[in-house]
């Protein structure tokens, strides 16, 4: 089965958190504080593995959350920086914010490896905090937390020629001859229910091979979601070069001209970009052709509109080599599809002292990314540590928040872990 999406859930590792020592040795009364800072958190690295080919892995594991920093140690012992997690995907997955929909990335050679997420830095130890009027300092900062985002992932093959065209028109029977792929084949509608890709070889120069892709044929309505065509239309999107496949034997009763249209006005429903790129036509099944009129309409038509056609059996091969050859050389005069570019996250107000004050059932409740911060940070048992916390309060705004909300005396205050009465 050929998965082309997935959600994830990642997280990178907390920072490790100070340590709160002092140093003892023999003969030294006070060698003052000595706690070492905590590691950093481990990193999400997004990595290219050329072996994998679809999202499947992601199907049974949906949870990637790297290590956290080492705690810091005594004697300024440092905490071990955690190893990053590497997550591994095939070539041409898009990233994507699940909330959002932002990209984050775009993992597309060159772009091989991405660090995605970072993690935490790890807290101060107590020497960080020791001053000429603070020589005991009982207290050390934690960790940050890494960062953590639910993921889409969307797999946008990347191949240098795509086949497209109606159902059964011989895309696939194309794509086995002309390379060592082994696509599903069989004489009716929707035989390919997944793309394919191959590898055709020019002779023995390995620099003018190139990749092909067979797409699962379209239908009417497929850039509206009919027939998967969304799921289908994607895997068109990177390519370079299309080679537009029709059936003009008429033996199941088609207009060849009729279902080049429509095939084309589905890829301008689409996407408008996608229909101005360049087709080479592949008149295919000229081999038992039915109407004869109907084939020289067909040709005539598509002269009038400037196509180059070729005229080939993809089940004889008759036409074929020509076909590949002019395909080689028209890609050579077309640059790499470029990766799309990660789309910056825009934060409206970017605060470090923003938070929220409510009353829940009498009980004000504080909440905010660096209260939370502050809240693992201190040490409520040391007068120092304390201190600094009822400043970093008031220094921030919360007092006088808590004061416009009604606050009275003795009213209770929650900061995360900590309660308090509150006090003038």
């Amino acid at each position: 089965m050929f998965f082309d999406t997935a959600k994830i859930y990642v997280k990178a590792g907390n920072g490790g958190n100070g340590s709160v020592s002092f140093h003892r040795e023999k003969y030294v009364a006070a060698g003052g504080p000595d706690g070492g800072d905590g590691g950093r958190g481990g990193d999400i690295i997004f990595e290219i593995d050329e072996s994998i080919s679809t999202l499947i892995d992601f199907r049974y594991k949906r949870k990637y959350v790297a290590e956290n920093g080492g705690d810091g140690k005594a004697g300024r012992g440092f905490g071990k920086d955690a190893e990053p997690l590497v997550i591994k995907v095939p070539a041409g997955t898009l990233i994507r914010d699940a909330e959002s929909g932002r990209l984050m990335a775009d993992m597309t050679p060159p772009n091989d490896r991405v660090v995605l997420l970072k993690g935490g830095n790890g807290g101060w130890g107590n020497t960080h905090f020791a001053t000429p009027t603070r020589q005991v300092p009982r207290f050390a900062k934690s960790g940050l937390k890494g960062a953590e985002k639910e993921l889409r992932l969307e797999l946008k093959l990347i191949a240098d020629v795509g086949l497209i065209g109606f159902p059964n028109v011989g895309k696939s029977t194309l794509l086995s001859v002309v390379t060592a792929a082994k696509p599903k084949i069989a004489n009716y509608h929707f035989t390919t229910l997944e793309p394919n890709l191959g590898v055709v070889m020019q002779g023995k120069d390995a620099s003018s091979s190139f990749v092909m892709a067979d797409i699962p044929g379209l239908i009417e309505g497929a850039s509206e979601g009919v027939g998967l065509g969304h799921e289908f239309l994607k895997h068109v999107e990177r390519t370079r070069l299309l080679i537009h496949v029709v059936d003009v034997s008429s033996i199941e009763g088609r207009d060849p001209i009729d279902d080049f249209d429509k095939i084309n006005a589905e890829l301008e429903n689409y996407d408008p970009v996608l229909a101005t790129r360049q087709q080479i036509v592949a008149a295919n099944k000229t081999d038992i052709i039915q109407n004869q009129e109907a084939y020289k309409a067909f040709l005539d038509e598509m002269d009038k509109r400037g196509y180059t056609v070729f005229e080939i059996s993809a089940a004889t091969r008759g036409g074929v080599d020509a076909l590949i050859a002019h395909t080689a050389k028209v890609l050579a005069t077309i640059p790499p599809i470029e990766a799309y570019e990660a789309e910056p996250e825009y934060i409206e107000i970017e605060d470090a002292t923003l938070f929220t004050v409510r009353n829940e059932n009498g009980v004000y409740v504080v909440e905010g990314d660096w209260v939370e911060y502050l809240v693992s940070s201190v040490n409520l048992a040391d007068d120092e540590s304390f201190n600094y916390f009822q400043r970093t309060l008031r220094k921030k705004g919360v007092i006088d928040a808590l004061e416009e909300k009604g606050i009275q005396e003795g009213d209770t205050v929650r900061l995360y872990e900590i309660e308090f009465d509150y006090v003038r």
